[in-house]
């Protein structure tokens, strides 16, 4: 697609305006990102196109696990915390000695960071734990929350404990005791 393969950061823009104003959007957005360094930035007028990059998008995920077993979660910072969030994870990775790979719904402030350890090395994949449970720390510290969108897993967990009251946690657990008093729905997870 000519994408440029030295390229640490590729920032991709949609504008859902149509017409005139969605043209004026797109402009603003191209001189925004022209004004603060991109080394290259273009608009596309092709729907067609436009799909492909972000198909390009899709594809990094399963890319990125030709590298290694992906640990694959998210954290939600405000928006105007985002470089600060994305600036932390590249320390966090330095120091535990992981790669991490960032996907993101910048406007909203939704981030992927995607852990990779190499295949067989345990003792990478328990950096990588670590290294997760850091940036949940930086998440909610810029004042963010353990998830945006990928709900909480047993991975999460300690984040959650730590970004919700006692008294909010119980009483997820009593909406998950009302909805299943059996104990039959995801047993023996969070709740």
């Amino acid at each position: 697609m000519g994408l440029s393969l030295e390229a640490d950061v590729v920032l991709l823009g949609r504008i859902d305006d149509q017409g005139v104003i969605g043209d004026d959007y797109a402009d603003q957005m191209l001189a925004c990102f022209e004004a603060t360094g991109a080394t290259w930035a273009a608009r596309s007028t092709d729907e067609e196109e436009a799909e492909a990059l972000f198909a390009a998008r899709r594809l990094a995920y399963p890319a990125l696990e030709r590298l290694g077993p992906v640990l694959t979660e998210d954290v939600c910072v405000p928006i105007g915390a985002v470089p600060e969030m994305l600036a932390r994870i590249e320390q966090i990775a330095t120091k535990h000695h992981i790669l991490i790979a960032s996907i993101a719904h910048i406007g909203d402030g939704n981030l992927h960071p995607l852990l990779i350890a190499e295949p067989g090395d345990t003792a990478a994949r328990d950096r990588a734990k670590l290294a997760f449970e850091e940036i949940l720390t930086d998440a909610l510290d810029l004042g963010g929350t353990v998830t945006g969108e990928h709900g909480v897993g047993l991975l999460k967990r300690g984040g959650l404990s730590r970004e919700l009251s006692p008294t909010v946690l119980e009483m997820h657990r009593a909406v998950k005791a009302a909805l299943d008093p059996h104990h039959i729905l995801n047993p023996g997870k969070i709740f």
